[in-house]
């Protein structure tokens, strides 16, 4: 089964069914199929996330942090999934794929909280009388890539902040453990994330992801 890219709320093959594979290191089988990904859905991924962009940074912190505690539980009820994906992916043993799920779900709980301590503060005004404010808002589209060797952990991590903060993500999978990365996505669209908010692209190599001027 090819793991596939989700864009804009839809799983998709990549332009043409182009498909890499990643060996299992210690059998040198299969472990997963993955798509390729093409600057087409790179750029289709940008699109998306910059649309659903308008909606999500209007979002309450109640409404996002109830969101990300919801995938911070599914992502614990799919442990055996993670556990069983990094064993054949990376190698990893079982102990430590579980204790990167664990991990990984607390860190997404982290971003939860923060939800309600993202603040502004008021400056020292040159006119008498005034007060100056800075707002913290949302940025817009961001870029996580997260690394094989603790992906559920720093993939988790990678998404989970800049949700909380407003923005919509597109996670660019490691091309070692594709398949491990779009489980920690699927936890994120299984909770309610709105389409676009969170996009995934896999591929052996980063150079396809481009981003508009």
């Amino acid at each position: 089964m090819t793991v596939l890219l989700y864009i804009d709320g839809k799983d998709q093959a990549a332009t043409l069914n182009k498909t890499f594979n990643r060996l299992d290191p210690v059998t040198g089988e299969v472990a997963s199929q993955a798509a390729a990904t093409s600057k087409e859905n790179a750029l289709e991924a940008v699109a998306a996330a910059h649309t659903a962009f308008a909606s999500w940074s209007n979002t309450t912190p109640a409404e996002r942090r109830a969101l990300l505690n919801k995938a911070a539980d599914i992502m614990n009820s799919k442990s055996d999934e993670f556990v069983a994906a990094m064993i054949t992916e990376t190698g990893a043993t079982g102990p430590w794929a579980g204790f990167n799920v664990s991990l990984a779900a607390g860190h997404i709980r982290e971003a939860a909280a923060l939800t309600t301590h993202i603040n502004g503060e008021v400056i020292p005004s040159n006119k008498l009388g005034t007060l100056a404010m800075s707002v913290c808002k949302p940025k817009g589209v961001c870029l996580a890539m997260a690394p094989w060797n603790a992906p559920v952990i720093l993939g988790a991590r990678a998404i989970a902040t800049p949700l909380a903060c407003g923005n919509t993500v597109i996670l660019k999978s490691s091309e070692f453990c594709p398949l491990t990365h779009r489980l920690i996505v699927d936890c994120f669209i299984e909770a309610g994330f709105p389409a676009g908010t969170v996009n995934v692209l896999t591929r052996n190599s980063i150079s396809v992801v481009v981003w508009p001027i």
